[in-house]
């Protein structure tokens, strides 16, 4: 149980606990930009090509 103790003390002391927690932030930061940005170019291309396919079938049609 000592060792256990002993153990906690120094990650707790270390600093690699804070530099874990501070690069899974980032990380978590930089997930939610990549999924918003991917969200936004799929919205925009959908709206693009649904443009240009009513513009084609506009002109097919005539």
């Amino acid at each position: 149980m000592k060792n256990l103790v002993l153990s906690v003390k120094r990650f707790l002391k270390s600093e690699d606990g804070p530099t874990a927690v501070e690069y899974a932030v980032m990380l978590a930061l930089i997930v939610v930009v990549c999924l918003t940005a991917i969200s936004t170019i799929g919205t925009n291309a959908s709206t693009t090509f649904k443009s240009v396919g009513d513009k084609i079938g506009s002109t097919t049609s005539s």
